[in-house]
């Protein structure tokens, strides 16, 4: 007890700390109007970024992803150069009529998406569905073949094995789901030409059932927006001069067109696409590396396209059907990579130039046919070189779109 008023030492430490409680009470009251202003908004944008992280993450949670163990995946004894500052990607497109249900399917589409890790650019390859090639363990048939037998996982060793690269992951879509991103998108600008027009109608129906959707006429040629059923029809159209060739080209175009509308569209129709068509996407790709590649979307660029193989033939086999050969496998190989990468003289692995000699005893020596090289509807538009009926029309096959 303090004598004659005094204040004794623990008082003061009493005191002390009072006014220390105070102050820190009192220190945002302190600062200006502006630091006020600048505090709050920092806790706001941390809520956001919070939240953000949150919805995101939940919106990927929708994503069907069948992880595929890296060390299970087949690649050839590739120099550790080969491919180096490149990512691949398998872009499989499924051939369902149903919906949502793959199980069992050919691939209707096969893109090879190189993506150049330092520019950003995006190189496409189509592998021709019909082209004969390596499905696994010495089997030699169509390669849109590898999907239905073994899913994604034989679709990428096959595509590894036989064009020397190191995919590991994938994504599949079937044509509902490209229809569903391209009304989102609010459609996309293509040129139609005449001799593809009565084509693209007749199909109509069966990609709009598929899609669950109206099919809406196109009654004019020329460049003009369509909508999801009307461009994913036009995609798989192959009834025209060129055939296969020529639906691997307009796949490529329509899926050039998705992109530039993409890259344009607004936060809330990305959101959209998003709610719509993940659940209809199998990938390998985990959400985490998914965020990764959406961080630099608008960074991307799309860079030339091409069809694989180069130098090719065609013929009718027994126990093969219609097919596609590369003249020769090693040849395409030693292209594409220079394509690709940049690599001239590329030497392809021993793997490839085994399976090339293989594919050759099976069909014989052939020699590449001119007929079968085409130009893309795009590269058509830019040169002013679009098809007429009359020069097409004594060349068309029976009617095809599957």
């Amino acid at each position: 007890m303090a004598k004659n008023g005094s204040v004794s030492p623990r008082q003061k430490r009493v005191a002390r700390s009072r006014r220390r409680r105070k102050r820190q009470k009192n220190w945002f009251l302190k600062l200006s109007m502006g630091k006020k202003i600048a505090i709050c908004f920092l806790g706001v944008l941390i809520c956001l970024i919070a939240s953000g992280v949150v919805y995101v993450s939940a919106k990927l949670n929708k994503l069907n992803t069948e992880k595929i163990p890296k060390q299970d995946i087949v690649v050839n004894d590739l120099a550790d150069y080969v491919g180096e500052g490149f990512t691949n990607f398998a872009l499989l497109g499924s051939d369902s009529r149903a919906a949502g249900d793959d199980n069992g399917t050919r691939t209707d589409c096969i893109i090879v998406a190189s993506l150049n890790n330092k520019t950003r650019e995006v190189k496409m390859v189509s592998v021709y569905r019909d082209t004969i090639l390596d499905l696994s363990e010495g089997t030699l048939n169509k390669c849109n073949g590898a999907y239905s037998q073994g899913g994604a996982k034989q679709a990428i060793d096959m595509l590894n094995m036989n064009l020397d690269l190191e995919i590991e992951d994938y994504v599949t879509v079937d044509f509902a789901a490209i229809s569903d991103v391209i009304d989102l998108l609010g459609g996309v600008e293509i040129e139609v030409n005449e001799v593809e027009l009565p084509y693209l109608n007749q199909f109509l129906g069966e990609t709009a059932q598929v899609a669950g959707k109206k099919a809406n006429p196109v009654t004019k040629s020329g460049l003009q927006t369509l909508d999801g059923v009307q461009a994913t029809t036009y995609a798989r159209i192959r009834s025209t001069k060129g055939g296969d060739f020529k639906r691997a080209e307009r796949q490529r175009y329509v899926i050039e067109k998705m992109v530039e509308k993409a890259l344009r569209a607004d936060l809330a129709t990305i959101n959209k696409i998003i709610d719509t068509v993940l659940p209809k996407i199998k990938t390998s790709l985990s959400a985490t590396e998914i965020l990764n590649y959406a961080k630099s979307f608008n960074k991307y660029t799309l860079g030339d396209n091409i069809g694989f193989p180069t130098d090719k033939t065609t013929d009718t086999l027994p126990g093969l059907g219609s097919i596609v050969i590369p003249v020769t496998l090693e040849d395409n190989v030693t292209q594409l990579h220079e394509f690709l990468y940049g690599e001239e003289g590329y030497e392809p692995s021993s793997k490839v130039k085994s399976i090339s000699r293989k594919i050759e005893r099976k069909v014989g020596e052939r020699v590449a046919d001119p007929e079968t090289q085409w130009e893309s509807p795009s590269d058509k538009k830019m040169n002013g070189n679009v098809v007429k009926p009359e020069q097409n029309m004594e060349a068309q096959p029976q009617i095809q779109l599957n």
